[in-house]
């Protein structure tokens, strides 16, 4: 896809220079709250994780809502993914494993659920990228897509201090009134797009900062916790992520 503002190279580089990639995923994983009730109010059995290396969600979902779940992803580390499985009580034949290019894959099932977490911001066509994840999903099933929310005080911290990392990412893709809209003009039902989670901010590249710029985020990350205690307020400002839940019709 042309719009696509990262390629095969830098996702190999990303996952291989991260650390702490392998640990124990808990019940209470983010969105875990959002996803048990789609799953218990659907009756949903079937999941695929779009773009989602090193498959999180896939093995949550495996885990602890004993969906059967499939992980597609156009770079796939396979070694990390059974160090994954291991370290949560799983083997490589709990789940699924596609390594594909989304644009040029032909699904042979669908599912009741199809989700992508921090995948479309990657791509400038926002449209067309959430319509590759259609072709996935069951009449009446449900599409769950989140981003990051770069258009506040994160994406300041973003911007400022990992300017290449803030340069992968279409920032004009997090807009939830644009999201929503797109949605509908998908043909999808009962959307939902918001901004979600009280104040937090990150550095992919922490470990390459200097202790000043560690110790001024970390303060300002406490600074916004307090706050946000006191005040919980969902908003563009203060929130890490972009929420769209949106239906397929029967």
């Amino acid at each position: 896809m042309e719009n696509n503002l990262t390629d095969r190279s830098f996702w190999k580089s990303f996952w291989e220079s991260r650390i702490g990639l392998i640990f124990t995923i808990k019940p209470d994983y983010v969105f875990g709250d959002i996803l048990a009730k789609i799953i218990k109010e659907k009756n949903a059995k079937t999941a695929i994780e779009l773009g989602g290396f090193p498959g999180y969600y896939a093995i949550y979902l495996k885990k602890y809502q004993q969906m059967e779940t499939t992980l597609l992803d156009y770079f796939i580390h396979e070694g990390l993914v059974k160090q994954l499985l291991e370290k949560n009580g799983l083997d490589e034949s709990d789940i699924k494993i596609i390594e594909a290019d989304l644009f040029n894959y032909t699904p042979v099932e669908q599912y009741d659920m199809v989700l992508s977490f921090g995948l479309i911001e990657h791509f400038s066509d926002t449209k067309s990228i959430i319509k590759t994840h259609l072709s996935f999903l069951k009449p009446g099933g449900t599409l769950f897509i989140t981003l990051p929310n770069f258009t506040g005080v994160n994406g300041w911290v973003q911007r400022k201090f990992d300017r290449e990392n803030y340069d992968k990412h279409y920032i004009e893709s997090m807009n939830p009134p644009l999201l929503a809209d797109y949605c509908r003009a998908l043909g999808l039902k009962n959307v939902e797009a918001y901004y979600h989670g009280g104040f937090s901010i990150w550095l992919e590249n922490k470990a390459h900062q200097s202790a000043l710029t560690k110790g001024f985020v970390k303060g300002l990350w406490f600074a916004g916790k307090v706050i946000s205690k006191v005040i919980r307020v969902e908003s563009k400002l203060l929130s890490p992520y972009i929420v769209v839940k949106a239906e397929s019709p029967l």
